[in-house]
């Protein structure tokens, strides 16, 4: 199964009973497994989850800490990237360099990096005193 198959396969198990905007994420870890995740909304908002921190967890509770490729996929006008707080949480897993495709239902896509869509993301570095 293709990382953009997850994450469409994934999507359909959103639970998104408010907006009715479903997400799927996908994600490949080190180890080339595929760990996937969806939105899971609460009426007590925002107490949900993303799609994209999902897949993290996943990826996480399997033992892994490392993300080489990404994906994103929801049923919009065009591709959807995800929020601020989901971009921080994927940069902590994935190199600037590593690829996100963001995706439609319909089959748009818009291919593009963690660096391009977190520039200047606070990291470990930022923690250094020396």
């Amino acid at each position: 199964m293709s990382l953009l198959q997850a994450a469409r396969q994934v999507r359909e198990n959103a639970y998104a009973p408010y907006s009715r905007f479903k997400v799927g994420a996908a994600v490949r870890g080190k180890s080339g497994k595929i760990y996937q995740g969806c939105n899971v909304e609460n009426v007590a908002y925002p107490e949900g989850t993303c799609a994209e921190a999902g897949a993290i967890a996943a990826l996480i509770a399997a033992g892994e800490t490392e993300i080489t490729e990404i994906c994103v996929v929801a049923d919009s006008a065009s591709p959807v990237p995800p929020c601020g707080g989901c971009r921080q949480k994927l940069a902590e897993f994935a190199r600037h360099d590593v690829p996100i495709t963001l995706a439609t239902t319909e089959g748009e896509r818009l291919d593009t990096t963690v660096g391009a869509l977190l520039p200047g993301r606070f990291d470990i570095s930022h923690m250094d005193r020396a």
